[in-house]
């Protein structure tokens, strides 16, 4: 599911702000302490590609505009085209397309009162009825194979297996077959399309006991679109043991997808595998190589220098890491060199804030999080943000140094 709120450049305001960064600050005069001074990204219609799509997506739906709707995802598809945080065009249609059906019954779903009120097939029948009116189209026939995915886990919830009442078991069950009937002719139409295969990674959530199919399936999509980290970080969170792989084919495949994808991102393949999953779990964190994730961390910025991938891969060294501190000696012995990251990664390579980026990583960057207001969203990640920086530079606030971050880099000037 797409809820999460996309961030991408909009007009840079820039934001001046007296930091405390030592426990005594408050006993000092506030003119004696340094001002952090960084342009910020503020919300605008650049924000909004990614939701833009869905719109997209709905409104073609909407007006049985089918044709043109399948013409436009094959079209992103086969251009490998995203929003500025990395969601395929062609994902962010097809859920539009689909999302007046997906939404409705999630809503019917958590309020108890309302399931007897909607028809929980209605929508899902008049989709499949769309693909009977479309039978030689195979992106119509995903966006149904999609719906049924995503119903199947809006049956499935959030219970534990052994609360999950039959009902909900057996429907969960019947969208993820529809699905594994409906993705084959997908498959065959359209071979190299990246959507189709990460539909088809999508199904496996439906498919537990195909374990070792995971990577393959993966390892297919990556081949199709590795310049999209995206798929690299999923592959990863589904090779933990709490889902489909385990700890020992965790570091395999990261290792391996860093020499499959080494002229795209050199060590990054590996880091990229291992970003998601390292966050999650407690082991896979005190198990990494965590030299080789640094090193793959200089490749990312290498390649991909775009303050979007620095303040992602900046938040995350700071704060989505830092989250389980305490939990594992081990773990906690990566998470302080990853940590170390955030030191060059913000002094020598950020040049401008973006609030929503630090605001999901607060929350691990998962996608499933509600954003009720962006606004306030935003301005929570604001305050994580300078919060993490002015730590960083808590020496040069101290002693009254102001710090600047412009577009040419970081300036100190001292008072």
């Amino acid at each position: 599911m797409f809820r999460s709120f996309w961030a991408g450049l909009a007009r840079i305001n820039p934001i001046s702000t007296h930091v405390a960064p030592v426990s005594d600050a408050g006993s000092r005069c506030l003119e004696d302490v340094g001002r952090l001074n960084i342009p910020v990204a503020e919300l605008g219609a650049a924000d909004l590609i990614g939701r833009d799509m869905i719109e997209r997506g709905r409104h073609l739906a909407r007006q049985d505009r089918w044709a043109e709707l399948s013409t436009e995802i094959r079209a992103a598809d086969q251009a490998r085209t995203t929003a500025p945080d990395g969601l395929p065009i062609a994902d962010l249609l097809a859920f539009g397309a689909r999302s007046d059906v997906v939404l409705a019954a999630e809503h019917a779903l958590s309020d108890g009162g309302a399931i007897a009120e909607y028809d929980l097939l209605g929508g899902i029948s008049e989709l499949e009825g769309v693909k009977q009116d479309h039978p030689d189209d195979p992106m119509i026939a995903l966006i149904v194979a999609l719906a049924h995915i995503d119903l199947a886990w809006a049956w499935r919830g959030t219970a534990l297996d052994a609360a999950l009442p039959p009902l909900h078991r057996s429907r969960c069950a019947a969208h993820f077959d529809r699905a594994a009937a409906i993705l084959p002719e997908c498959r065959k139409a359209l071979p190299d399309s990246p959507v189709v295969a990460a539909a088809d990674c999508a199904l496996l959530a439906g498919q537990r006991t195909q374990r070792a199919r995971v990577a393959d399936q993966y390892e297919r999509l990556i081949s199709l679109d590795p310049r999209n980290h995206r798929h690299m970080r999923a592959m990863g969170s589904h090779l933990l043991p709490r889902w489909f792989g385990s700890y020992e084919e965790l570091e395999v495949q990261a290792l391996r997808n860093a020499a499959n994808t080494r002229d795209t991102w050199g060590a990054g393949g590996y880091t990229w595998v291992q970003f998601d999953a390292i966050a999650l779990d407690e082991q896979a964190c005190a198990r990494l190589d965590v030299e080789y994730f640094l090193e793959g961390l200089r490749d990312i910025v290498q390649r991909m220098p775009d303050q979007q991938t620095i303040n992602l891969l900046a938040s995350y060294c700071a704060i989505t890491v830092q989250n389980g501190f305490g939990l594992d000696d081990k773990a906690d012995l990566v998470r302080c060199q990853i940590r170390e990251a955030a030191q060059w990664l913000i002094r020598d390579h950020l040049t401008e804030l973006h609030p929503l980026i630090w605001a999901h990583a607060a929350n691990g960057f998962n996608n499933s999080v509600r954003v009720n207001s962006p606004e306030r969203f935003a301005a929570r990640g604001q305050r994580d943000a300078l919060r993490a920086i002015g730590d960083l530079f808590r020496e040069e606030l101290r002693n009254g140094t102001d710090v600047t971050f412009t577009p040419s880099g970081l300036q100190l000037t001292s008072h």
